[in-house]
């Protein structure tokens, strides 16, 4: 009897202890805290192992570095394009863009996000289409190929893509390819071997150190990049699977949004691939002006903007607010997962209790249920404000996209949920161009075919069961 007592006295001031640390040392958020607290109280032994895996924070020290980035100019570029805004002398092509120089300066001043104006966009917003450009611009590469994704299977399309890579690198083509670790968990130790005996480099993001034991596995690399000879360039939603052409019964069509840029903007998705993969690998890149050939094909305005674990801000979740407070007419989103913080939804609320139609797109198909379940939690809240909300019914939304007043917009790798805010590796492009905000717009009522109208009264006819669960999500929703 003492030995079980002294059991529960020893797990009771462990917990005790672990939870001062979380509230006193790490500083985390205060709605994550006290989830963590909950965790550890209700399921001690089981908790702690949780918050090993899941709840610690990375290290403060830098993890992207590259020694050679000062070659580029970008910290003078960045100071001159600040100091041009504060001067009242920044050049924009198109003068109606002007009136975001706000939200340049932020991305300029927070994450030396260059502000480019000579780039092409090519919006993709189904898989085959997507894929068929990539491999075509793959097959058409002279000198370099680099790709990073957040899944890779080893289904039929990703066998398509290893056999191209493996034809090129063949061809005496640089290939340089990384995948997330977790993400990619499924993926073919065969399939990586073959690339890599045909010449191609292929890298891990935040592998374990010890097999099947990984206590990074909450900070995941959910980037999706692809950069070729350094003209052209990926970034979205898509991975690599069969499921993202539609192919799985389960989801049944996919639905997505991927950008090919052409421009100078191409340069600031190298420079975010090469910090990633000189993190991953022990095959640095070294600054080589080859990489950065970039063609000017346009007039859209981008900044290029990443966030991750390791910022000190939520750049991008900081890039969100910001459009949505300047919005004047109206907010398009689609995202598959909807769990913002505070602030991001006291911006989409004031947003809506100020006129501004704000529309909200989410999928019917769920492919992680607690998530699931606390979207639906916090939708109901926009309801209420005021806000549409669209359920789209063909197939699986996985669509990051957020447009306002026809405008500007961002598309990439993040979506609306305080995972992608805080713990996973993201980038996303910004677009101003009302050209592109506009054929975003078409897309979206598009898609409006396709959808049922979630009203208020709707959403309070929830069952007590699904009331219950959404309050046990979303209790739970900062740590999913």
């Amino acid at each position: 009897m003492e030995i079980t007592q002294l059991i529960i006295t020893f797990i009771l001031v462990f917990n005790i202890l672990l939870s001062l640390t979380i509230i006193f040392l790490e500083r985390k958020n205060a709605t994550a805290t006290w989830a963590w607290i909950m965790v550890l109280t209700f399921i001690p032994i089981i908790g702690f192992i949780l918050y090993l895996i899941f709840g610690r924070k990375l290290s403060n020290k830098t993890i992207f570095t590259w020694d050679t980035k000062s070659k580029l100019g970008v910290k003078t570029a960045v100071q001159h394009q600040l100091r041009d805004i504060e001067n009242g002398d920044f050049f924009v092509n198109d003068p109606r863009m002007y009136q975001y120089k706000d939200l340049f300066y932020l991305h300029l001043r927070n994450n030396d996000a260059i502000f480019s104006q000579d780039n092409e966009v090519n919006i993709f917003t189904d898989g085959n289409r997507k894929f068929n450009s990539l491999l075509e611009d793959i097959e058409n590469a002279t000198d370099h190929i680099h790709l990073l994704y957040y899944i890779v299977r080893s289904d039929h399309l990703g066998s398509r893509l290893a056999d191209a890579l493996i034809k090129k690198a063949k061809e005496g083509v640089e290939v340089r390819f990384l995948y997330d670790d977790l993400g990619s968990r499924t993926l073919s130790r065969k399939m990586v071997r073959k690339m890599r005996h045909a010449g191609a480099e292929v890298e891990g993001f935040f592998p374990p150190l010890i097999p099947k034991v990984n206590f990074k596995i909450n900070h995941r690399n959910h980037r999706k990049l692809v950069i070729i000879d350094g003209k052209i360039g990926y970034i979205g939603g898509f991975n690599i699977g069969d499921e993202y052409l539609g192919e799985d019964k389960r989801f049944g069509y996919w639905r997505d949004t991927h950008l090919r840029i052409t421009g100078s903007a191409v340069k600031h998705l190298q420079t975010r691939f090469i910090l990633d993969w000189n993190q991953a690998s022990r095959h640095d890149i070294e600054y080589d002006e080859r990489y950065y050939t970039p063609v000017p094909a346009g007039n859209v305005g981008m900044q290029i903007i990443s966030s991750g674990p390791d910022s000190e801000w939520e750049q991008i979740k900081h890039g969100y607010i910001k459009m949505i407070m300047s919005a004047k007419d109206y907010i398009f989103i689609q995202t598959p997962y909807f769990i913002p913080d505070e602030s991001l939804l006291d911006a989409l609320k004031i947003a809506c209790l100020s006129g501004v139609d704000v529309r909200i797109m989410i999928p019917n198909k769920p492919d992680h249920p607690f998530v699931y379940w606390a979207t639906y939690s916090y939708i109901g809240e926009m309801l209420k404000a005021g806000a549409t909300v669209y359920i789209y019914q063909k197939g699986f939304l996985h669509a990051k996209m957020i447009v306002v007043d026809s405008k500007i917009a961002s598309i990439g790798t993040a979506n609306i949920d305080v995972r992608s805010f805080r713990l996973n590796f993201e980038v996303n492009a910004f677009l101003y161009n009302e050209t592109m905000a506009e054929m975003l717009v078409d897309e979206f009522e598009k898609d409006m075919e396709h959808v049922t109208n979630l009203t208020y009264s709707l959403y309070q006819q929830r069952s007590v069961w699904i009331r219950f669960k959404e309050s046990i999500a979303r209790l739970i929703s900062p740590i999913l």
